[in-house]
């Protein structure tokens, strides 16, 4: 098989030819349609996350078809078409597994960190965390909503019902989510880099109900806000943004550092949360509301063997939406 490999920190990936990937029991292998460019990719290749497995072949928002299936596995068939997201192997027996808490495993395996992703020709998954996602819709527009929209939802769901919510940074996450959030009759006030015309005039087509620089305050105050960008300036900013009573939602995997802030940001029952990985519940609500939505996301294909540039793009921030790469 054919695959982009990180071999260290802060390098380029390698393409390498590898013998095929053989499934074991409870495996499935993939042949890899799509593999969209997560910014938690950036964070492992740039060495913002520790202790990858190297070498690593990256790349967690997965579509393709089952190819092999590994002893035991009898839920998928040859040629179906599924996605495979970043929580890629849990334990089942600490604490949080037993109490549904899945995505906070004791000893969890990350697809595209700690085993072999999708920026490849073929890939090997767990079944269990394998996801089916029928016909609808192109490989390429399916694959962000195997990381950007599942954590996206995640996050939404952690904002509760806020009626008036607040995106910070629109990328990947935040157009997706945008789109689920009107859809449920939210009015959303995007807030962006303070130049980024490009991005709020994105958002504006997409319905936003404001549009915005992250330096500024919204016309009304926010019931809950989520932070896609991983910037942890952006924590005080939307405390100040949020009313009282009011919740911040920090949705990346890794973020940089808080800066120290008074206490009346958070007083009067402002909460600040996180959010970690997701389950295969989240999965299963998330992919049947995309079918009710239609979700549409916006993408940029990349040949596989340009894994490269489209990481250098998405460092630049010159990408509208997601970027995807094609085998």
């Amino acid at each position: 098989m054919y695959a982009m490999m990180m071999r260290r920190a802060q390098a380029p990936l390698e393409p390498v030819l590898l013998p095929d990937p053989v499934p074991g029991p409870g495996e499935v292998r993939l042949r890899v349609g799509a593999c969209g460019v997560c910014r938690t990719d950036l964070h492992v290749i740039d060495g913002d996350l520790a202790a990858p497995a190297l070498p690593l072949i990256p790349g967690h928002e997965i579509v393709g078809r089952i190819d092999a299936l590994g002893d035991g596995v009898d839920r998928f068939a040859i040629g179906e078409r599924v996605g495979v997201g970043w929580l890629g192997w849990t334990c089942e027996t600490c604490a949080f597994c037993r109490s549904g808490r899945e995505n906070l495993c004791d000893a969890p395996r990350f697809t595209g960190y700690t085993r072999n992703g999708g920026f490849a020709s073929l890939t090997v998954a767990d079944a269990r965390f394998t996801y089916p996602l029928g016909e609808a819709g192109s490989d390429a527009e399916m694959a962000p909503l195997m990381c950007a929209g599942l954590i996206g939802w995640r996050s939404l769901v952690s904002a509760g019902n806020a009626r008036r919510l607040g995106i910070y940074g629109f990328g990947a996450a935040g157009h997706i989510i945008l789109q689920v959030a009107l859809w449920q009759g939210r009015e959303v006030f995007v807030f962006t880099r303070p130049d980024d015309r490009p991005a709020q005039d994105f958002a504006r087509r997409l319905g936003a109900g404001w549009v915005g620089g992250s330096d500024t305050l919204p016309p009304a105050p926010l019931d809950a806000a989520i932070l896609y960008a991983p910037v942890g300036a952006l924590v005080p900013a939307a405390l100040k943004a949020v009313r009282k009573g009011g919740r911040v939602v920090c949705a990346g995997i890794h973020m940089s550092d808080i800066p120290a802030f008074p206490y009346s940001l958070l007083w009067e029952e402002r909460q600040v949360v996180s959010v970690a990985n997701l389950t295969r519940t989240d999965a299963a609500e998330f992919l049947a509301v995309a079918r009710q939505v239609n979700l549409l996301p916006k993408v940029t294909t990349y040949p596989l063997t340009e894994a490269n540039r489209a990481l250098d793009d998405l460092r630049a921030g010159t990408l509208q939406g997601a970027a995807v790469l094609l085998p």
